[in-house]
């Protein structure tokens, strides 16, 4: 890196992170040295619902190569990140990225949409997707949503926190899918998840009330009784073959 690439941006960043990832940042900047092409933050750590102290704090590191040799180090930071709240990064070098455009835009979508690169060059900023591939992968995670939902709702034996605990990533995953499907139809995407969800409802004339109260349910720590499962992951469950409908009705 030169000078200026390796300094750190942390001022764009909010007070309740900055801290932990200046951490973080220099000790990836001295165990990987020039291998480091950039760290960019990621996800609800840069909006109003991150919550300090529960929600995690996520991360992609660009690296010019040597991923398989960077794991080590990296992991020696275990223990570490997890008091700061920092999740387990995401490693990804140049031609990764260039890749797997056509494979993982939701998630390269959702990046661009909510994202500061805090050392190095900015990785996502001019990314371009094809919407065929990102319809294709909205309909294959949709559909995939459904098996895992009752695959899960088996596996747990109808038991109550297992099944919470299903609903609220299956309310996490979904937020993406949903900005991904009103990029495919030019929508303005909020990067808030009850944004979402509410904008979503108005867009579709769907009912997603359920999604809103479940992508309450982690931060506030309720604990909802048998019938709001139950209730709740049919209306969940209900929501999501709407969406899957969705998507194989467009025309890209």
């Amino acid at each position: 890196m030169n000078e200026n690439k390796n300094q750190l941006r942390l001022d764009v960043l909010s007070v309740h992170i900055r801290d932990s990832l200046k951490y973080f940042a220099e000790k990836l900047t001295s165990m990987l040295g020039e291998n480091l092409l950039s760290i960019t933050v990621v996800g609800s750590s840069l909006t109003e619902d991150f919550r300090p102290g529960r929600s995690d704090i996520n991360t992609v590191l660009l690296l010019e190569s040597q991923v398989i040799n960077s794991l080590k180090p990296i992991a020696s930071l275990a223990k570490s990140m997890s008091r700061k709240k920092i999740s387990a990064p995401l490693l990804m070098t140049p031609s990764y990225i260039e890749r797997s455009l056509d494979v993982f835009g939701v998630e390269f979508l959702d990046f661009q949409l909510t994202h500061q690169t805090i050392l190095g060059d900015d990785p996502f900023a001019d990314l371009t997707f094809k919407k065929k591939d990102v319809r294709l992968q909205c309909e294959r995670e949709l559909k995939a949503t459904l098996i895992r939902l009752r695959q899960g709702y088996i596996a747990a034996a109808a038991n109550r926190k297992l099944v919470r605990d299903i609903l609220i990533s299956t309310a996490k995953g979904l937020a993406p899918l949903i900005r991904a499907i009103f990029w495919l139809k030019d929508i303005d995407r909020p990067n808030r998840a009850e944004q979402t969800f509410n904008k979503a409802a108005e867009q579709f004339s769907m009912d997603l009330n359920s999604l809103v109260a479940v992508e309450k349910w982690g931060h506030q720590k309720i604990r909802p009784d048998e019938n709001q499962i139950d209730n709740t992951f049919k209306s969940i469950y209900s929501t999501v073959e709407q969406l899957a409908e969705t998507v194989d009705k467009l025309e890209v």
